[in-house]
């Protein structure tokens, strides 16, 4: 009886062995690839410049136009509705509502078309209160993309919005959610 029992836990000891060993084996696996790869593929960081995009002829109310034909396209794929529902994801660190207060992030009430960094009993990143930009539609749309990269060193940590939709949606939810909402281009 006790020898049947030394077995079962031999047994038990040596399937809690290969688990680990299954884990430690794909641990090192990933980040043997992820070195490999680095490797295999690296980048030369020369500086040159592999391919130049030239800039339009025309003056800079030209290129304005183009842009401001650009966002309001891209705010035709959104509705508030849905805004208000991706929105769901950012309660938990902004509030929208007029009297809302700072959670983890600022409240976002009145966003539209107020200075980057500027809620006075917020303590923002050196980044955003440096940036100075005003949140316009285009300002939101890159910084909703991928915040860590339009706005660098700040210290929201969302990965962003990918869906467009969703990300138009939501601009026009925050836009909607002011005393004065600013007219769409």
């Amino acid at each position: 009886m006790l020898y049947d029992q030394l077995i079962i836990n031999k047994m038990n000891s040596f399937e809690i062995n290969k688990i680990i060993a299954a884990i430690l084996v794909t641990i090192f696996l990933v980040f043997g690839i992820s070195k490999i790869s680095d490797i295999i593929f690296k980048v030369n960081e020369t500086g040159v410049v592999s391919y130049k995009v030239e800039a339009l002829a025309g003056s800079s109310s030209d290129v304005k136009a183009e842009t401001s034909a650009d966002i309001s396209t891209f705010l035709a794929l959104g509705n508030i509705d849905t805004g208000k529902k991706v929105f769901n994801k950012c309660k938990s660190c902004h509030s929208v509502a007029k009297e809302g207060s700072n959670k983890i992030g600022p409240a976002l009430y009145s966003i539209v078309g107020r200075v980057a960094g500027s809620v006075s009993d917020y303590k923002y990143s050196q980044a955003l209160t440096s940036y100075g930009k005003e949140w316009t539609f285009e300002e939101l749309n890159g910084f909703l993309t991928k915040p860590a990269k339009w706005i660098p060193k700040n210290k929201m940590g969302f990965g962003g919005v990918k869906d467009k939709t969703d990300r138009a949606s939501v601009i026009l939810y925050l836009n909607q959610n002011s005393d004065n909402p600013q007219p769409l281009p």
